[in-house]
């Protein structure tokens, strides 16, 4: 299922990110809700492998809780996963949530299997990124140890945004041995594995934080509106 791209899309698309040592030309953000427990999982996340190399697109596999009750537990799953999953549900006035969902641009709800409807909204988000950026994102400090956040905006945003710092994994494979893919074995990209909401901005003034980030994974931050909203704009440094 597909929503309509409004004023909310054009705006997510108008607004983006400039890293000045790890520029990525805009980033559309891609995330896949799924679990090892679930038979009609693993397209979806070969699909999501094609993504996560990509510098056009910041690809995040969310593993769910809800379906470990069914013999299998996801050794990535969180309930925070689920749950962000079920508020983005709520978000667009629905009750309910499924198995493999893919939110692009914090907007668009696909199918995470279907390859065309995937690629078809990747693209329509894509293709709307030639509109000069508003908001600039820097990434430093000291690799493996701790990053320095940095976000302006022209003027201030219409809008209360959440700076979001995302990490995680590039890569790990999974024997599964219960559960509807028991037998299967299976390798997992950008398995995200911790999630935090920094603060609220506005936009009006300069927004900087100072935080530890230890070890090797991927540093993700996003900035999207209030309320699961739009993602304006991302940044990464691998």
């Amino acid at each position: 299922m597909r929503f309509a791209l409004g004023w909310r899309v054009l705006l997510c698309m108008m607004l983006g990110f400039v890293t000045p040592a790890y520029a990525q030309n805009d980033p559309v953000v891609v995330e896949l809700f799924t679990s090892q427990g679930c038979a009609a999982c693993p397209p979806a996340d070969r699909l999501l492998e094609t993504l996560a190399d990509r510098d056009d697109v910041i690809a995040l596999a969310l593993h769910v809780d809800y379906w470990d009750y069914i013999g299998w537990t996801d050794s990535f799953g969180q309930a925070q996963f689920s749950k962000r999953q079920k508020d983005y549900a709520r978000s667009k006035g629905r009750s309910s949530v499924y198995t493999p969902q893919m939110i692009i641009g914090g907007i668009d709800e696909v199918k995470g299997s279907s390859t065309p409807q995937v690629m078809g909204t990747l693209g329509t988000h894509l293709s709307m990124n030639f509109v000069r950026s508003t908001i600039r994102i820097a990434l430093s400090g000291e690799r493996g140890r701790e990053v320095t956040i940095e976000a302006t905006a022209d003027g201030g945003l219409p809008f209360a945004t959440e700076v979001q710092l995302v990490r995680y994994k590039d890569a790990e494979s999974v024997d599964i041995l219960a559960g509807e893919n028991a037998g299967r074995s299976v390798t997992y990209r950008n398995i995200v594995t911790s999630w935090r909401t920094l603060g609220t901005w506005d936009g009006v003034r300069p927004f900087r934080q100072t935080l530890p980030a230890e070890g090797s994974e991927a540093v993700v931050v996003l900035i999207q509106e209030q309320g699961l909203g739009p993602i304006v704009a991302a940044a990464r440094r691998r």
